[in-house]
Order: structure tokens, then C-alpha cells, then sequence
């Protein structure tokens, strides 16, 4: 028998929201946990719907918000800086939670058991977005930041104004504040990534128009613990959505499916893959689609798409289906005309540099999992490349104590060499060779070693690639650092 993880709510289908005005939340106390970007911003938000705000983190070195300039016009803000603020929790109205935080944390568990209201920030945000915002919310394990990227260029190009955020840089309660007491809309749409940790607290207010999950593979299981638990969180994503809604998801993730049924959703089902949904021709650099929400059939061409990599083909495809199935009037047409225009994030298979021996520099530090890299490398075909893993590998409880990077010794063996670095270079590099890796690979301290390594072994026309399948903290303070180092590293001379 399946069991739902502790703490779902079975919800029937609202309605869409509309714009609240300013000062709903007047008299009540709101505390906000986790003052990163997403605490901050729902910290501003509640303070503008007229409420007290509570403002609580475990880091006792940060400054309370009170010395913020963005906050000091406020009286009714308190911070809490405390590695325990329960106590404080218990006087509240709601409590807003920011995704970096656990259920395990601040008797958060306890208090959703209780009836308390506890919200995620991501909802918190959604309760205030004008009605007539269609949400277009992207998740997944890989690709949500591309995909996300891809389609709000899509919509620019088709002059439709779009707030672009959630998980990707701007907090949705950015877009709420701008909502806030206006009599109409100020985006047309809202384009939303969204990840697991926003969606551990069942949502009410959250309600895409359409709604993918890309993938579904291992990552984030120290805080989800099960593979089942971290499809049925994703699958919240559909629980306010109605059939005229659409959701897609992969057709090859059953596990994913599963989740969907079991969670009991009534929006018009998708897939990435088959039809309904769309379907690569990828030697053609083709895709075909299908919207059974408006009737639509159309051929999408992608070669003009500036990247490399077979993932991001398709990642392209999905933004455009996602698009279209808003129904907000763009031409198959003009789509077309915007994938040649369309530009790849930082530090996702980017070309960065070629240097003047004709070696090609590809960063694609985002791959922080082994499923990234191995989806990096089975669409890199086109170059011969010397492969750089490493830095600090993820956990996988679910693997039977395998790290996971043994599958990637199949895609490897089209390239020309690998080059392991950091805490877990050594472990990378044993699980390599004893899953029969056909090509040289050596183990080195650190990425400036790999760096220096990989130029004297790359020929002209050969690509350089990082793609590391891990974490960056051994090294760098995120993978964006650890990106730009290997990009300064690229650009130095012999």
C-alpha cells in the first residue's frame, strides 16, 4: 500500500485569486521564518497588508531587518535571531515559512498537526497575485531554471509583460507587492519555478494555468527521504488545478504519474515525449505538438536554437509548449522566429571561451547531481571533450550506498578523457573504474589542477567541460562561483 508523506492536506480546487488591497492583514501577527531573500520579501509583503511581522532566522551574525533601509519606515517589525524561536511562534496569526527552512525545524510539524495556519512563502505571495495573472509554475529535478529562463524570453519576444521568479532569483512576493491595491493586473503572466521546498506545506492559493514537472531523478533525499515523498511533494504543484488547466509531465517517469493520480488532480493531463504534449524528432531538431485544452497542432523547428547539448533541445520545446498553452493568443509562427533568439543561462552548458589552439570551454556548473551531468553528456556528442567531475557529492539514500556515478561511464566513453577534483575526486574516480570507464581518467586536488590538466590534454577542436555532478561547497561558495572561477581560469594563457 502507498502511503502519503505526514502533513498532506487533500484540498478541493479554488478559484483564482484576486488582488487583495493593502491592510487585510491589519491586527494580526505575522512571523516569517528565514530571512534569506524569500523571508525578506514575504517579511515586506505582510508588513504592506497592514500586519505586525515576527521576524525570525537561526543566524545570530545577521542584522536584524529594524537596521534595513528597505524596512526602517516600519514600526511593527521585530527580528529574532535565536538558534530557537519556537516559543515565539505560538502568538502568531500565520506563520510564512522560506523554502531554506525544514518541517523538522521550529516545531513547524507540530503546529501544521495542530491547524495553525503555516504557509510557504511561494503561497503566502500567491494569495495576493490579481486574478487576471495566469501562473505558469516550472518544476523538476533538472532544467526548471532553463526552462523557466526560456519561456519568460518566449513571452518577451511575443510582447506579453511577465514577472519572471519564484525559486529563480526574484521572490514571488515581489510580484505580489506590485499587485498590491491596484485595479489591474501588472503582469499578464506570472512565470513561476518552483521547487520541492516550496511545496512541503500543502498550498491553498497557488493556481497555475499550466503546470509541468520536467524530471523526476534522485536529489534533495536528506530533507524528502524518499523518492516517493519527493513526487508526491512535487505533485502538489497540480492540487488547485481544474480541467481547463494543463499539466504536463514526463511520460517516462512512473513513479511521477503515480504521484499525480494518487494525489487525486483534475487538470487535463500532458506529456513531454508522447502525445497529447510534444514529441522530439531530435536528429531533426524537430518537435511536434499537441494542446487538447485549445485544439492546437503544430510542427516547433529548433535548429536555430544557440546552445549545445540534446537536453537543452528539448528543455526549449517544453517552454514553448508551456507557452502556448496559456492561450494567450501567440502564433506558432512568431514562436519560431524567437527560438533563434532565445539565450542559454550562465553556467549551463555555456560556451565561454575558445582559445586561440581552438579548444572550446564549456561551463556547466549547475550540474550539482550526477542525472545533470549525465543529461549534459549524452546531448554533447558533437564534441570530443575532457570531462571535469567533482567537488562534493550529493547523498542517495536510495542507491544502496552507490554514489551514482557509475552510470555515467556509458556516455563517457564518446569523449576523450576524465579529470576528477576535490573532497570526493577520489571516490568519483574508483567508481568510475570499477563500472569499466573506457577512456583515461585521472584524479587531481582541486579545479584549478583539473584546469591546468585538461588544457595540456585537449586537442584543437576538442571542448574543455565542466560539468562537476556535485556541490560546490568544498571549494566555492556556490555553483555560480565555482563557475566563474573555471571561466577566469579558461581565459588565462598557457
Amino acid at each position: 500500500m502507498v502511503h502519503r508523506p505526514r502533513y498532506c492536506l487533500l484540498v478541493t480546487a479554488t478559484s483564482k485569486n484576486h488582488g487583495l488591497t493593502q491592510k487585510d492583514l491589519d491586527g494580526q501577527t505575522v512571523a516569517i521564518l528565514g530571512l534569506g531573500a524569500s523571508g525578506k520579501a514575504a517579511a515586506e509583503l505582510a508588513l504592506a497588508r497592514g500586519a505586525s511581522v515576527l521576524a525570525i532566522d537561526r543566524n545570530e551574525n545577521l542584522l536584524p531587518l529594524e537596521v534595513d533601509p528597505l524596512f526602517q519606515k516600519y514600526t511593527r517589525l521585530r527580528t529574532v535571531l535565536a538558534p530557537s524561536g519556537a516559543d515565539f511562534l505560538k502568538d502568531a496569526d500565520r506563520v510564512v515559512v522560506s523554502p531554506g527552512v525544514p518541517l523538522e525545524t521550529y516545531g513547524l510539524a507540530g503546529l501544521l498537526e495542530s491547524g495553525k495556519e503555516v504557509m510557504s512563502e511561494l503561497d503566502f505571495a500567491a494569495e495576493v497575485l490579481h486574478k487576471e495573472t495566469a501562473v505558469l509554475a516550472i518544476s523538476g529535478t533538472n532544467g526548471k531554471s532553463t526552462v523557466t529562463s526560456y519561456a519568460s524570453q518566449l513571452l518577451q519576444h511575443s510582447g506579453i509583460k511577465a514577472f519572471v521568479g519564484g525559486n529563480f532569483g526574484n521572490p514571488l512576493s515581489k510580484a505580489a507587492l506590485q499587485c498590491m491595491g491596484s485595479g489591474e493586473s501588472q503582469f499578464q503572466v506570472a512565470v513561476v519555478e518552483v521547487s520541492s521546498y516550496q511545496l512541503e506545506i500543502p498550498n491553498k492559493y497557488l493556481h497555475p494555468s499550466v503546470a509541468v514537472i520536467l524530471n523526476l531523478t534522485p536529489d534533495h533525499l536528506e530533507r524528502h527521504k524518499t523518492m516517493w515523498n519527493y513526487a508526491y511533494t512535487k505533485c502538489r504543484l497540480f492540487c488547485h488545478m481544474t480541467d481547463c488547466d494543463l499539466a504536463v509531465l514526463p511520460a517516462d517517469n512512473q513513479l511521477l504519474v503515480e504521484a499525480f493520480r494518487h494525489g487525486l488532480n483534475h487538470c487535463t493531463l500532458t506529456w513531454i515525449g508522447d502525445l497529447p504534449g510534444l514529441k522530439m524528432v531530435m536528429d531533426k531538431k524537430v518537435a511536434y505538438i499537441e494542446l487538447p485544452t485549445t485544439g492546437l497542432s503544430a510542427e516547433l523547428k529548433l535548429d536555430s536554437l544557440n546552445t549545445v547539448g540534446n537536453h537543452n533541445f528539448q528543455n526549449a520545446a517544453v517552454a514553448t509548449f508551456c507557452v502556448l498553452g496559456l492561450n494567450m493568443g501567440i502564433e506558432v509562427n512568431s514562436i519560431n522566429e524567437a527560438i533563434g533568439k532565445l539565450s542559454p543561462l550562465p553556467h549551463r552548458m555555456q560556451i565561454v571561451h575558445i582559445d586561440n589552439e581552438g579548444k572550446i570551454w564549456v561551463n556547466d556548473s549547475k550540474a550539482t547531481n550526477v542525472e545533470a551531468t549525465y543529461a549534459g553528456l549524452v546531448g554533447m556528442k558533437e564534441f570530443k571533450s575532457v570531462v571535469l567531475l567533482g567537488g562534493i557529492a550529493k547523498q542517495n539514500a536510495e542507491n544502496n550506498g552507490s554514489s551514482g556515478f557509475e552510470k555515467l561511464a556509458e556516455p563517457l566513453k564518446c569523449h576523450k578523457a576524465v579529470i576528477t577534483f576535490g573532497a570526493s575526486g577520489e571516490m568519483i574516480w574508483k567508481a568510475l573504474l570499477s563500472a569499466g570507464l573506457s577512456i583515461p581518467c585521472t584524479t587531481v586536488k582541486c579545479l584549478v589542477d583539473a584546469v591546468s590538466l585538461a588544457r595540456d590534454i585537449a586537442k584543437s577542436g576538442d571542448a574543455i567541460v565542466l560539468s562537476p555532478g556535485c556541490a560546490s561547497f568544498d571549494e566555492f561558495e556556490n555553483f555560480e562561483h565555482r563557475g566563474k572561477v573555471f571561466e577566469e581560469l579558461a581565459m588565462q594563457s598557457r
